[in-house]
């Protein structure tokens, strides 16, 4: 994964109202911490920081006072409305050193005729030396069966990723599809269960029953 660059700016000033004032400057106020350094709260050019942080788990080179700062976003807070990003947070990482991640899951591919494609897993937990990070992991589900299942240990990673989490666990799971007689009377139930009772439709004069 290519390193993206940012030149960030110390921070000074501290709490809501300084970084309400940050954000006004089309700056994100973020913190630099790990490997037992003091943490380091900078600015970063907010612009620059949007697009950077649109790639799953983005490696950032951030200049700071001449020394650069080798991250990953660990934590990006945003505005639950709006959207933009509020704060991140940065864990220092180094070169040939393996960090845990989660990478997003792709499907690819058309399962069988008349099934249904699950997907149980959108991201996948896995430990990648923080330079070699892959952007995503892929899972075909071409020509897949009803009763077909993908498990994590299943997923073909890349060289030098490993799996973090549980082996077992279902990424995707292919089902039948309903037929339409099944999906009336799976509704009919739902129906019965929360007491909905339909009305009988008395066919007017010259209307078909």
């Amino acid at each position: 994964m290519a390193e993206t660059k940012l030149t960030a700016e110390a921070r000074t000033s501290f709490g809501k109202g300084a970084a309400r004032s940050i954000r006004r400057a089309d700056k994100i106020p973020a913190v630099i911490y790990g490997h037992g350094e003091a943490p380091i709260h900078v600015a970063l050019p907010g612009h620059a920081t949007m697009i950077a942080l649109r790639a799953s788990n983005a490696l950032l080179s951030v200049e700071l006072d001449g020394a650069s700062h080798l991250v990953l976003p660990k934590d990006v807070q945003r505005d639950p409305i709006k959207g933009f990003i509020e704060h991140v947070d940065l864990l220092v990482v180094r070169r040939g050193e393996k960090v845990t991640v989660e990478v997003p899951v792709h499907l690819e591919g058309e399962a069988g005729p008349e099934t249904v494609v699950q997907q149980e897993l959108t991201t996948l937990s896995v430990e990648a030396e923080a330079t070699h990070i892959p952007e995503s992991v892929t899972v075909s589900v071409e020509g897949l069966a009803a009763g077909s299942h993908v498990a994590a240990s299943d997923i073909s990673l890349p060289e030098g990723v490993s799996l973090a989490g549980d082996a077992e666990q279902l990424v995707v799971v292919v089902t039948a599809a309903a037929s339409a007689a099944q999906a009336e009377a799976e509704l009919e139930a739902a129906e019965a269960e929360a007491g909905i009772v339909r009305e009988e439709h008395t066919p007017v004069e010259g209307e078909e029953a």
